[in-house]
């Protein structure tokens, strides 16, 4: 007869028989005391002893990180436990400054690669990362965090004394509440390692199909229960779930912007950013098709975008449309004294009385002596015309005297007439 596995002996067969590929990212900024910084060296060996590290089983791989970022070993470098302890008490802490964001690209890049000893996608090994931090990274996270998760590495984040749980919070796999850890200090952080084997190493029996949960199964020592997504509440049947509507603090997992809408309540983002895949977190938009609203050209620049216009334009209060610009009103000329607008170009001119130099740009006053002949010509006639003025009225006062004396005379005439 086959004899009776015990509950331990049952627990170590299903962790040998679930192989996973497992990266720490510690913090090890000056934050981290040295003392502090051996309590963490402590919970990893701790935690690797109750693993099932080897070629086959678990592989493990360590990131350090502060301002810079070293790989300590990657996942290829030991395959037993004895060796990856004595090079994690060979760490040492790095430098000032929290990279996180940094940190997890050198994951995704360096180390879960098959030169880095991760396993590829055919041998269907979870790929992992517990994250160990006490402060907020200086850098971004979180869309470094959405590619690993879209890329199938589930995170778990351990956040310590001052770390900033909120954040932890948006860059961990869901259900987040089963992938965020807090520990007040140090000190009591190597309790976490047992929290750790049980999650990689006991029988999942919401994995097995006994459940009926609508939304989230969870196990718990060897039973399980139904829990609901966050903005949503478990019945009375203790099965399904209902949605609430509630954007407050800690109701919601929404990276931006909470929206409720008829008794539920979803996330957006804000403007020039797009909702990812995952609902609950935002990356910036690109110049790509149906993402901008640019009258003319649509820039890229560092993830985001913004409009601008073709050359002759000027983009308008509401940034997006254009309009046809005076080049002269807007101050892109350098005449001197005139700007004369042509279309979409321009050209200079002078005042009267003086010259456009050679320079295209300049005027100068023209002197007397180079006043064009046409003005002694206009003053000439001006003296003709005087003196035809001065003659006409000699002649007429002339005339009109000689009027004078034969209206007398006249006169004179017909009274002598009268008295003959």
């Amino acid at each position: 007869m086959t004899p009776r596995l015990s509950i331990w002996s049952f627990k170590e067969d299903i962790c040998r028989s679930r192989p996973i590929d497992l990266v720490f990212i510690i913090d090890s900024s000056r934050s981290v005391r040295p003392l502090e910084f051996e309590k963490v060296k402590t919970f990893l060996a701790k935690l690797i002893e109750a693993l099932d590290v080897g070629e086959r089983a678990t592989r493990v791989a360590v990131v350090n990180y502060a301002s810079t970022v070293k790989i300590e070993f990657n996942l290829q470098k030991y395959f037993d436990k004895a060796s990856m302890k004595n090079a994690i008490y060979h760490i040492h802490p790095l430098s000032v400054g929290t990279m996180t964001g940094l940190a997890i690209q050198t994951a995704i890049n360096e180390v879960f690669t098959r030169d880095g000893g991760a396993r590829d996608s055919s041998h269907d090994v979870p790929k992992v990362v517990i994250i160990v931090t006490d402060g907020r990274p200086q850098d971004q996270v979180h869309e470094v965090a959405y590619r690993a998760r879209a890329s199938g590495i589930e995170i778990y984040a351990v956040g310590v004394d001052r770390a900033d749980m909120e954040f932890l919070r948006l860059i961990v796999s869901e259900p987040v509440n089963e992938h965020v850890s807090y520990v007040e200090t140090y000190g009591v952080i190597e309790k976490l390692a047992s929290k750790f084997r049980e999650t990689f190493c006991a029988v999942d029996v919401c994995t097995l199909g006994t459940h009926n949960c609508e939304q989230l199964c969870v196990s718990s020592n060897g039973s399980w229960r139904c829990e609901c997504y966050e903005g949503y509440t478990l019945n009375p049947d203790k099965r399904t779930c209902t949605s609430r509507e509630t954007c407050g603090p800690g109701t919601h997992n929404c990276e931006q912007l909470c929206v409720s809408s008829d008794g539920s309540w979803h996330c957006e983002c804000y403007e020039g950013y797009t909702l990812n895949l995952d609902k609950r977190t935002c990356s910036r938009k690109d110049c790509v098709p149906g993402t901008h609203n640019c009258e003319q050209i649509c820039v890229s620049s560092d993830g985001s975008w913004h409009c601008e216009c073709f050359e002759g334009y000027v983009l308008n209060q509401d940034k997006r449309t254009c309009s046809q610009k005076d080049v002269c009103t807007t101050g892109d000329h350098d005449c001197e004294q005139i700007c004369v607008a042509s279309g979409d170009t321009w050209h200079c001119d002078c005042f009267e009385g003086h010259t456009l130099n050679p320079d295209k740009r300049t005027c100068s006053r023209i002197a007397r002596s180079r006043l064009p002949s046409m003005t002694t010509e206009e003053a000439c006639k001006c003296e003709s015309l005087a003196k035809f003025h001065k003659l006409a009225t000699s002649y007429l006062e002339a005339i009109s005297t000689k009027l004078d004396d034969l209206s007398k005379k006249l006169e004179a005439y017909q009274y002598g007439a009268e008295h003959v």
